[in-house]
């Protein structure tokens, strides 16, 4: 349904959730190294994705230069950043866009966001809140994601 992207994830039980969240959204989950936690099959990894990760569309890249290579970018391409005004829900997403997200440490390189500017997308908070946790993050947006989608969804 969607391509869900995570450039260099360093928590690992993040990801094993999250391949949960494309499991069942139906995504692929696309993996951009190198991890902050080794080799993908690591214990917390899968057991975060239960008996879900073997049946999950995952595909892995060894660097962003061989993700873009495979996946040029183009409108349909939404990048999660705290760094811009554009709420999630202002955008239209269509069925088959890419959801980057970067790493909880750092967040998404600033010369990746420059280049897309238009497709930069946060989620408001309050309270000065820096950044909600990755997996949450891309409960949200994927999920509106598919509330705009909702009639493409095959149940």
């Amino acid at each position: 349904m969607f391509n869900i992207v995570l450039l260099e994830p360093r928590i690992p039980g993040n990801v094993g959730t999250i391949g949960r969240l494309a499991f069942a959204l139906n995504c692929t989950l696309h993996l951009i190294k190198p991890y902050g936690f080794g080799d993908i099959t690591k214990k917390e990894v899968k057991r975060a994705g239960l008996d879900y990760w073997n049946d999950l569309d995952l595909k892995e890249y060894d660097n962003i230069e061989h993700f873009l290579k495979i996946n040029p970018l183009s409108n349909k391409h939404f990048f999660a950043t705290t760094k811009t005004q554009q709420n999630y829900f202002e955008v239209k997403f269509c069925v088959n866009d890419f959801l980057y997200f970067g790493r909880e440490d750092a967040g998404l390189p600033k010369n990746l966001l420059e280049k897309n500017k238009d497709n930069c997308i946060t989620i408001p908070m309050k309270n000065n809140a820096r950044s909600l946790n990755l997996a949450n993050s891309v409960s949200i947006i994927a999920y509106e994601a598919l509330r705009q989608n909702y009639i493409n969804f095959k149940i």
